[in-house]
C-alpha cells in the first residue's frame, strides 16, 4: 500500500475493523536479540537451561518465553500499514498479556477503532484510538492493548 492509499484521519470511523494481511513467526533469535538489546535480565527469555529447571510445568514446559514487549511491538507493527502509516504513535494503554508466546509461534493482529477525535493542538491532524489484539497460530488471544496515534488529514503537512 502506498502512502496515498494509507488511511487519513477522515477515513477512520468508530467500529471500523482491521486485520493483519500477514502473520509473523517469532524465532528464538528474534526473542534473544530483542531481550538482550533492551537489557532485560529475566532468564526466562534467553536461558533454556534455567527455564527447563525453574519452569518445567504448564504452560511453559521448560520453553523460552518470548519477551512481552517484542510481542507488543510485532502486533502493533502488523497493523501500521492499515492504521497509522500517515501519522505517529502517541501512546499505548491497557496492555494485557493473556497467553505466553513461544519461539516458533506465528502472530496475527486485529484491531477495532474505538475513538476518533480532532486534535485540539494540531487542526490538520486527528487522534485515533484502536483496540488491538494479537493471536497465535492456534487462534489464542495472546495480547490486547489500546494504541493511540495522531494521523494527518488529507493534504496536511506538519508545521513545526
Amino acid at each position: 500500500m502506498s502512502e496515498s492509499e494509507a488511511p487519513y484521519f477522515e477515513d477512520f470511523k468508530v467500529g471500523q475493523k482491521f486485520k493483519s494481511k500477514v502473520g509473523r513467526t517469532i524465532t528464538e533469535t528474534d526473542n534473544i536479540w530483542f531481550t538482550l538489546l533492551t537489557n532485560n535480565s529475566n532468564q526466562i527469555h534467553f536461558n533454556k537451561d534455567y527455564v527447563e529447571k525453574v519452569f518445567p510445568g504448564e504452560p511453559f514446559n521448560g520453553r523460552l518465553v518470548v519477551n512481552g514487549f517484542l510481542t507488543l511491538a510485532i502486533v502493533a507493527g502488523l497493523l501500521v500499514e492499515q492504521t497509522s502509516q500517515n501519522g505517529f504513535m502517541l501512546g499505548i494503554e491497557n496492555v494485557k498479556f493473556l497467553h505466553p508466546v513461544f519461539p516458533g509461534d506465528t502472530i496475527y493482529a486485529e484491531a477495532e477503532v474505538v475513538e476518533v477525535r480532532e486534535s485540539k493542538s494540531r487542526p490538520d491532524f486527528g487522534i485515533v484510538k484502536i483496540r488491538t489484539y494479537g493471536y497465535n497460530q492456534k487462534g489464542e488471544k495472546v495480547i490486547e492493548f489500546d494504541r493511540v496515534f495522531m494521523v494527518r488529514k488529507r493534504g496536511a503537512i506538519w508545521k513545526g
